[in-house]
């Protein structure tokens, strides 16, 4: 025998499924992480007490100022990121989300992923050593480079790397720095022609780079719109496309002759 309920009852009745699905919406894991500006670390100096960037080979040129290399932390892929964590950093300005396989392309195993970072990093501090000591017309006059940097994974560091080995060996090509003394950060992926690419996260590596004191951030042509949208007070960008175009904006900007590109 079947019994009508009333309209209050039924509501009633109705709610609890709806509150059980809010429920497990709310707490349930996301596809996302969520990152924040990371470390940066002068290329041109020591990093955890190891020099940076080491070369034999060829007479090498004291430095002033600072090149800094930039990066974002994330939660790691074992992390449960749900509805509140996403909503907490998407309202934040020290947090962005990500959708996790941007940020973990290669799975779910950490050993892998560790693994995957560092192929990334090798691979990136290679092709960064052929772009500067090709743009120098070095290649194959026996100079070798040793890039060091712990606890710092893939490829997006390759612009920084490069502009520091043109630093320590050729300076401006005319006795001064590239830094102009300044502290000078920036992101990009190189390859061996010198051609860069864009990267993640960069409105977060501009808030680590003014954080870390820098004054100028060199940043991916393509990814210009997305660090003007929140670029920190007083950090002035500029925007790049190759290796010759970044080491030619900076002797402008050194020399304060000529002209020097902006996002």
């Amino acid at each position: 025998m079947l019994s009508r309920l009333t309209r209050p009852q039924a509501l009633a009745v109705c709610a609890v499924p709806a509150v059980a699905l809010l429920a497990t919406a709310v707490f349930a894991p996301l596809p996302f992480s969520v990152a924040q500006p990371g470390l940066t670390a002068d290329v041109l100096g020591e990093n955890k007490g190891t020099q940076v960037i080491t070369v034999s080979g060829a007479k090498t040129r004291e430095t002033t100022g600072q090149l800094r290399m930039t990066t974002i932390e994330a939660t790691s892929p074992d992390t449960r990121v749900s509805l509140p964590d996403v909503l907490g950093a998407w309202f934040g300005t020290d947090q962005a989300v990500m959708p996790r396989d941007s940020v973990y392309p290669t799975g779910d195993n950490l050993e892998e992923i560790e693994r995957y970072n560092e192929e990334q990093m090798r691979a990136s501090q290679e092709e960064a050593t052929s772009a500067a000591l090709g743009y120098l017309d070095l290649d194959g006059k026996g100079i070798e480079v040793d890039l060091k940097l712990a606890d710092v994974g893939g490829p997006s560091a390759g612009l920084l790397f490069s502009l520091g080995i043109v630093d320590k060996l050729n300076g401006d090509d005319s006795g001064g720095d590239l830094t102009g003394g300044r502290i000078i950060a920036g992101t990009g992926t190189i390859d061996a022609e010198g051609r860069v690419g864009a990267v993640g996260g960069v409105p977060l590596k501009t808030q680590a780079a003014r954080r870390d004191g820098a004054t100028v951030f060199l940043v991916p042509e393509a990814e210009c719109a997305e660090a003007r949208a929140e670029l920190p007070d007083g950090l002035r960008l500029i925007p790049v496309t190759t290796l010759q175009g970044t080491v030619d904006a900076l002797v402008a900007l050194e020399k304060g002759a000529g002209k020097v590109p902006s996002c």
